[in-house]
């Protein structure tokens, strides 16, 4: 029996492997034995015929790929970097990657190529949680654990779908529900996750920042917040009072589309509440005021002194499985390593560690910025970036004027392969070996189950080939996993309240360790927290009479991402459709649509064709398309977020047209 751990979202779920068997761990603490249709199925993913097995390369994307040995791929993409500007190199990364993955990319990049282009696909999902934690807390650090909501009287989901992006936490949730949790989902859809809720508030798109604005502004009238802990812990609490005098309530209110007695029901349970957990994910997140909705959401806790202490917090809900664990180490262009930015100090840190004179003191390119800055390198690990990014036609014309893009994945079908001109063949969950970071701080690490594939290589190893094919063979020396892992251990050190140090890599597969259990307090300079005032801007763009409709994206239960793991037959996985619109009675017998039928979808960038799903769960002139359709990204807009330059992927304007089919 192999102890493992799920490799999918941010939950972090233990498995055991035996021969041919996958089962959830019944001692594993975060998911008791539970497992979701998508970790049942993770074995299967090993077999698919997705698998990319082989290195191959090309010279055109106009050509056919030629299967071509580690050595002459290495050696190319060596050669490359070696000639071109290091501004002009880019490392894209992604959440699927371990820890140890994305140390090594990390270091070589940005300790050695000198590049601080090195970004990952958590640009996309999660920047504006980091910048926001930054801002208000002083660090990206989450303060509260999955666990917590046992201890919490309430539970508030903004923009998550926890029974479909995080199902084994939701299980939790329900448990807790039996043990008194009350449970208020704020969402324009109604998900399987409202449909589970104690109170749903159907609130319109786009309008967070007015919510969580009317809780604080009743916080302030009525005298709720926590004096004393206001008093002794935060700052700018005079300024935030003086601004409140003069926000419009009325019209914030009516711009949630809430009533008076919706958000009258709310307030009594949230004032009567001692504990509470605020928690979100995508709808907060992916948005042009991103960094605002969370700072909104943040401001409640700071003025309610709902924070470091058990059943109370902020809770980020990451998505992908090592999110997080790429935040520590450094995989964001805006932050050097684990956690330490380009500042004097920090840069002669982190160049002693590593022993090296090359680190740039200049912010890198985030993910959203790449495409459009010429690079003549771009290396993709572990993501799809022709699939994820916003206005997907323009994605593809810039991706083209890139001399060489190299593509390193476990499987062979990404829409990003079409554009690449080198493929290399990444072992993937199963057949390798390393940590992750849940989204509670819980580092667990992944137990290899089988033989790595034969021309396959754990992606940490594919990063050391090409640093020692660059001369840096002294720096790069690692014979596996552990080794990187006690060398991250130690880098932490540099950092006064990481403490990964004091985790033990051998036990970590059977005992995960929780960093950061010691810190009680705030993490910036002065250890007090930081109010903002934010307020909606109405940036987003906005339904027109030529696009009446606004799109909202999601995840849905048992897909993930594009599908190359589980987009597989329906005798091996249970699944959802993977191309549906949900979209409301009214507006569909308007434009004469029933149930199943074909309707193209136009935004200003793009359009696809999509089935009518009707239901009442969504707001009139709302839509929902699920992201596990590949094509939903030729619709949505790439207007970013200015501080975190996450894209908002949940307010694009579109129209809809009846497709006819001719018999």
């Amino acid at each position: 029996m192999i102890r493992s751990v799920c490799g999918y979202c941010g939950v972090g779920c233990g498995l055991e492997y035996n021969e041919n068997e996958l089962i959830g761990d019944v001692a594993y603490p975060i998911n008791e034995g539970k497992v979701c249709s998508k970790g049942v199925s993770e074995l299967i993913s090993i077999q698919t015929p997705t698998r990319l097995l082989r290195p191959q390369m090309r010279s055109t994307i106009q050509e056919d790929y030629k299967v071509c040995s580690w050595e002459e791929s290495i050696n190319m993409i060596a050669t490359a970097i070696t000639k071109t500007p290091k501004e002009k190199i880019g490392f894209y990364l992604s959440g699927q990657m371990l820890t140890e993955d994305y140390y090594v990319a990390n270091k070589l990049a940005k300790g050695f190529v000198g590049t601080n282009n090195v970004d990952t696909n958590s640009r996309t999902c999660m920047a504006s949680a980091v910048v926001a934690y930054k801002k208000a807390l002083g660090a990206d650090f989450v303060p509260v654990r999955m666990e917590d909501i046992f201890k919490s009287d309430l539970l508030i989901l903004a923009g998550a779908n926890t029974a479909e992006a995080h199902v084994v936490f939701h299980n939790q949730i329900k448990k807790a529900k039996k043990e008194g949790l009350k449970v208020v989902v704020v969402d324009p859809r109604s998900t399987e996750t409202a449909q589970d809720a104690d109170l749903h508030l159907l609130i319109r798109a786009g309008s967070d920042i007015d919510f969580f604005n009317l809780i604080t502004k009743r916080l302030l009238d009525e005298a709720c917040y926590n004096k004393a802990f206001v008093a002794q812990h935060v700052n700018n609490f005079e300024l935030l009072q003086n601004k409140f005098k003069r926000v419009p309530v009325t019209k914030m209110l009516k711009r949630t589309g809430l009533s008076v007695e919706e958000f009258d029901a709310f307030w009594e349970l949230y004032k009567n509440s001692e504990n509470i957990i605020t928690a979100w994910t995508m709808g907060l997140n992916q948005s042009s005021q991103g960094v605002d909705k969370n700072l909104a959401l943040l401001n409640t806790h700071l003025l309610t002194g709902k924070i470091f202490k058990p059943g109370n917090g902020p809770l980020s809900l990451t998505g992908q499985p090592n999110a997080m664990g790429g935040r520590e180490v450094g995989g964001l262009s805006t932050m050097l390593a684990v956690h330490l930015g380009f500042d004097e100090e920090s840069i002669r840190k982190v160049s002693h560690f590593w022993k090296t004179k090359k680190i740039s003191n200049k912010i890198g390119l985030t993910a959203t910025e790449m495409l459009e800055a010429d690079l003549d390198v771009l290396i993709i690990c572990h993501t799809d970036p022709i699939y994820h990014l916003p206005n997907r036609n323009k994605v593809e014309r810039l991706m083209k004027k890139i001399p060489l893009v190299v593509e390193i994945n476990a499987y062979g079908e990404s829409e990003t392969s079409k554009f690449a001109h080198i493929q290399l063949p990444a072992a993937p969950w199963g057949e390798k070996e390393g940590t992750q970071t849940n989204m509670d701080r819980t580092i667990t690490k992944q137990q290899k189950l089988t033989r790595t594939s034969i021309d396959c290589k754990p992606d940490w190893e594919v990063f050391q080939l090409l640093a020692q094919a660059l001369g840096y063979e002294k720096a790069f020396h690692f014979s596996n996993t552990k080794e990187i892992f006690q060398e991250y251990q130690k880098m932490t050190k540099l950092n006064g309240y990481m403490d990964m140090d004091e985790a033990d890599y051998d036990t970590l597969g059977s005992v995960p360790f929780v960093w950061g259990e010691k810190i009680k307090y705030f993490l910036t300079p002065d250890k007090k927290g930081n109010l903002f005032f934010v307020e909606n801007k109405l940036l987003s763009e906005r339904a027109t009479l030529e696009h009446p409709f606004i799109l909202l994206t999601g995840r849905t239960r048992d897909q993930w991402h594009s599908g190359t793991k589980t987009n597989l037959p329906k005798t091996l996985l249970k699944y959802k459709e993977l191309n549906f619109c949900e979209i409301h009675p009214n507006d569909a017998k308007t434009l004469q649509l029933k149930q199943g039928d074909s309707m193209k979808v136009i935004s200003k960038r793009g359009e696809l064709i999509t089935t009518a799903h009707l239901t009442e769960g969504i707001k009139e002139k709302s839509i929902f398309i699920p992201i596990s359709n590949r094509d939903i990204n030729y619709l949505t807009n790439d207007i970013l977020d200015k501080e975190s330059l996450q894209p908002d992927y949940n307010h694009s304007a579109v129209k809809i047209e009846k497709v006819i089919h001719e018999n």
